[in-house]
């Protein structure tokens, strides 16, 4: 089952038991939008707060992060010149919160179908991903190789995807993501779900969360 946050939900908000009837509430943004269409009444609203404490206790253990490309950190339209080149849109917002994943000390891959040498620049040289896997047809395998590269456990990660090809290691990691327009197949697998859309801040959202509560957000 997977949960969905509103965009201004925040992972640190604690719950406090109301003082009249010493019922823990709901936090007051987001909660209870749980895929899965489920109604209102207390019995729903207590699988909501299993879902979110679940969901939380998983992005704690969270050291490394993966990402699919188009449809995640793009918004899966592509714009084709007269030359026949391929021209992306990337937010970036996500690549803000990527630089800080990476200076914080996260472990952060890409997995990527494509073979865009400008797109491999602006993770590699530009936002310092070191583990970079392109023109990947079998995602698991690739998967498997970064594991394997950076000593991280499948316990540990923390994977981002939106299309078919992505669920292999979705359903190996910790925490399964995806953002606001993935396929209902990848919805149906993933932990959280994000309220923003592939190439929309979906990526920035998911860190944010994940390194607020770990308390490895940077403050200015």
């Amino acid at each position: 089952m997977g949960l969905r946050m509103e965009s201004q939900q925040q992972v640190n908000q604690g719950f406090t038991p109301d003082k009249a009837s010493g019922e823990i509430p709901l936090p007051p943004v987001g909660i209870p939008s749980v895929t899965g269409g489920m109604g209102f009444g207390e019995e729903n609203e207590s699988t909501v707060q299993f879902e979110l404490a679940r969901v939380f206790d998983k992005m704690k253990v969270v050291k490394a992060f993966v990402f699919d490309v188009d449809g995640v950190l793009t918004d899966n339209g592509i714009q084709i010149t007269e030359t026949g080149e391929y021209l992306r849109t990337m937010n970036v917002r996500d690549g803000q919160a990527l630089k800080w994943a990476v200076a914080a000390g996260y472990q952060i891959g890409i997995i990527t179908g494509g073979t865009s040498e400008g797109v491999k620049k602006r993770f590699t040289q530009h936002l310092g991903v070191q583990e970079y896997y392109s023109g990947i047809s079998d995602k698991a395998t690739a998967f498997q190789a970064f594991m394997q590269r950076t000593g991280i456990k499948p316990t540990e990660i923390c994977y981002m995807g939106d299309d078919l090809p992505d669920l292999p290691p979705l359903r190996k990691s910790a925490l399964a993501t995806c953002p606001a327009d993935a396929v209902p197949e990848v919805m149906a697998v993933c932990d959280y779900i994000s309220p923003y859309p592939g190439g929309a801040g979906c990526v920035r959202d998911l860190l944010e969360k994940v390194m607020k509560l770990q308390g490895k957000w940077p403050s200015y």
